[in-house]
């Protein structure tokens, strides 16, 4: 009995570590899921690297000075089945950015939805992350 007992503890200890850094990483979304905004933009970098690839951007604020700005996108490896790839964007792309808003009013992190090219092809970012 003993042994079973320890087995089962040891089966829920073994489920919680591999969970803890699965939490880590998704549990604290930011990201507010009932907004989406549109910003016309120009990509300062593009990185399709693991976990999560990345969009940076500049946005003109309405009084005209430049923010710059961040997109998370899903993995490279869905991205690409999707039809990315590591040419998609480059430095001074002009791009309208669809994303979902970070929930701090002041944090320029959007979690992209898609992105339209100057030639009207868009690039979906997929299922959310």
């Amino acid at each position: 009995m003993n042994q079973r007992i320890a087995r089962v503890f040891m089966v829920i200890l073994g489920a919680l570590t591999i969970c803890a850094p699965v939490y880590a990483h998704h549990g604290g979304a930011s990201y507010d899921t009932t907004k989406v905004v549109t910003l016309k933009a120009t990509v300062t970098d593009y990185k399709l690297t693991n976990p999560h690839a990345a969009i940076y951007f500049d946005v003109k604020d309405e009084s005209g000075n430049v923010v710059h700005w961040a997109a998370e996108l899903n993995a490279p490896s869905w991205l690409l089945r999707k039809g990315w790839t590591r040419n998609s964007l480059k430095p001074g792309d002009q791009v309208t950015i669809v994303a979902r808003p970070n929930k701090e009013e002041n944090v320029r992190v959007v979690s992209l939805q898609k992105v339209i090219l100057a030639n009207g092809e868009e690039l979906e970012n997929g299922q959310p992350q």
